[in-house]
């Protein structure tokens, strides 16, 4: 590890670039430095995008186990520098150590999962010859890749997230113009560090940090961009809807997801998942538990046993290696939560514990009795805040789960199967887990959402299906 701060570059044509901009990255717990990025503009984003479209006839062209081999030798990279991985990400993000390390080897399986894919990419037969004038006749359906993808991702996985766009884009020939969080920029370049060394050719992964206003509006609505892939806030997804005109869109968005607990549910299952879903990184995960809704005779004993495992979460420096939760990626979405509980306590919410700010870092807070207009029922929290309200009937939890402009995931405690499959085809979500929280997610699965969640699924064969097109062949 470098002294910090040191110069980070971006990643343009298979080589590092320094831009005249540079921007500090800090250490969010305490605002030490960490890097000083470079910061990309029109020119560096011209530069990119010409890269990239250069590259695409090198990638279209090369085989299915060419590109298998490049995603495989990067796994293989990613590993060998897991350590390095690791602590990038934590400092730049201000995630716990432990789970840093934890998305690296989640990053691992991503590229694993990917090349795979690229091995079994392929189309299939159509019967011409069913209709009547087809007698004779064959057809062939092949998927080709789309061309440039522009991947626009957050800083709360920055790697890991990033790669669910990435090595698709790659596994299906396409190349990838990689727009990545101006807060988390150093592990993206790494990243990039270890495609070239795995053999990537020059171009077809280029990768730049700048704002939205700068680039992110330029990148999205480029002609020779394909399809955009982003994953970020409803605004700047809808945003980015209407600037990408009739190119495709895969976009993940925001979620306040909820559990269901029934009366007969495993409590310690429930709890003992249920704490950290709420609460790991901080609570900045899409899939996060914020709102639970327990069945009334067993709440306020769920409430005490949740509150018992809060309070032996160790919250500090996220470089120390016992802590479990640190802070926010920045003071001012420390305040903004902090701000939403003061006003669910005014409309009447009872705050059980928690919620004591210090700079960025927030104490995790459990309320019960928050009324359904509260922006902590209704909004995205994306912070360390959790809602524990109670219900009578089963079909009284599902309308509460359901009374959300989001659809992302949700979790379902209960032993009683019947139950279990009915509350799973009534929820308004792209996935439903039984006995388990809505933030379990392993890297193959289709993931996305509905509503205002998003268009679209991840997960790499569901996005390379996105990322391709069909082509009718007939002889």
């Amino acid at each position: 590890m470098q002294t910090p701060p040191w110069d980070s570059p971006l990643w343009i044509a298979g080589r590092p670039f320094m831009s005249t901009e540079r921007a500090r990255v800090t250490l969010p717990f305490d605002g030490s430095a960490v890097a000083d990025a470079a910061i990309a503009g029109p020119a560096e984003l011209e530069q990119a995008l010409a890269a990239a479209l250069g590259a695409t006839a090198v990638m279209r062209e090369m085989s299915r186990f060419e590109r298998a081999e490049i995603l495989r030798r990067a796994r293989a990279g990613l590993l060998e520098s897991a350590g390095n991985m690791a602590d990038l990400i934590t400092r730049e993000s201000g995630k716990p150590l432990r789970e840093a390390r934890v998305e690296v080897q989640r990053g691992a399986m991503t590229l694993l999962f990917a090349s795979e894919e690229a091995s079994r990419l392929h189309g299939e037969e159509v019967p011409i010859d069913a209709a009547p004038g087809g007698a004779g006749r064959r057809g062939l359906m092949v998927r080709e890749p789309v061309g440039v993808v522009a991947a626009i991702t957050p800083f709360n996985f920055p790697l890991n997230l990033a790669l669910h766009k990435i090595a698709p884009a790659l596994a299906a020939g396409n190349s990838v113009v990689h727009k990545m969080a101006s807060a988390t920029p150093l592990s993206g370049i790494l990243m990039a560090r270890i495609f070239a060394a795995a053999g990537l050719p020059p171009g077809a992964l280029n990768v730049l940090a700048g704002s939205g206003g700068v680039i992110g509006d330029a990148l999205v609505a480029d002609s020779r961009v394909r399809l955009v892939t982003f994953t970020g806030s409803v605004p700047v997804g809808a945003h980015i809807r209407e600037r990408a005109g009739l190119k495709r869109v895969t976009l993940e968005l925001g979620s306040n997801s909820g559990v269901i607990v029934a009366e007969d549910a495993d409590l310690e299952l429930a709890v003992t998942q249920c704490v950290p879903g709420s609460f790991s990184n901080s609570g900045q995960v899409c899939i996060s538990v914020q709102r639970i809704f327990v069945q009334q005779k067993r709440h306020r004993e769920f409430v005490e046993r949740f509150e018992a495992k809060t309070a032996a979460l160790r919250v500090g420096n996220p470089l120390d290696e016992a802590t479990e939760v640190s802070s926010l990626i920045s003071e001012a979405e420390a305040r903004r939560v902090e701000q939403w509980i003061g006003e669910a306590r005014q409309s009447g919410a009872r705050l059980e514990r928690g919620g004591e700010r210090r700079a960025a870092t927030l104490q995790p807070a459990v309320l019960t009795g928050v009324p359904p207009d509260a922006r902590l029922m209704r909004d995205e929290a994306f912070g360390p805040v959790v809602s524990i309200n109670a219900f009578e009937q089963l079909d009284q939890a599902v309308g509460m789960l359901n009374d959300s402009a989001f659809g992302l995931q949700a979790g379902l405690y209960t032993r009683d199967l019947e139950s279990a499959f009915r509350i799973a085809r009534q929820a308004q979500v792209g996935g439903i887990h039984v006995n388990q929280t809505p933030q379990f997610r392993v890297d193959q699965m289709p993931y996305g959402g509905v509503k205002q969640s998003g268009l679209g699924r991840e997960g790499p064969r569901y996005a390379m299906e996105e990322m391709t097109e069909a082509k009718l062949i007939t002889w």
